[in-house]
């Protein structure tokens, strides 16, 4: 049976959220998953702790917790693709991320070698 876009995204969000929980020690607020052409498209919100926040008020904090942050990301990648190919079934091409050390806010951009959005 095809999965519907919907349940896809759904299903991902949800990976998303236990993958944060599992590898990072706790999971963001909300969690949003698009899929557009060869792209899926995740944002989190309220992932920053309280003290993050604090340390994040100086220039050279906030630099240390996005770095720090991707650094944690990165080191999960493997396990990020392997989720996203078993939801879709499709490989992932290219990853990228960024955070906002003022909103607690992630993004989250999956690349696939196919547009996954034309086949659902």
């Amino acid at each position: 049976m095809q999965k519907k876009k919907g349940f896809m995204e759904s299903e991902i969000s949800k990976a998303i959220t236990q993958w944060e929980k599992d590898f990072l020690g706790r999971g963001s607020v909300s969690v949003k998953t698009d899929i557009l052409r060869d792209s899926i498209i995740i944002y989190l919100q309220g992932i920053l702790t309280p003290a993050e926040y604090a340390v994040s008020q100086s220039k050279e904090g906030m630099l240390s917790i996005k770095s720090t942050r991707s650094e944690l990301v990165e080191c999960g990648l493997d396990d990020l693709k392997k989720m996203i190919l078993s939801i879709t079934g499709e490989e992932v091409k290219s990853f990228h991320t960024d955070l906002s050390t003022r909103t607690g806010e992630r993004v989250m951009v999956f690349k696939l070698f196919n547009n996954l959005e034309k086949t659902l």
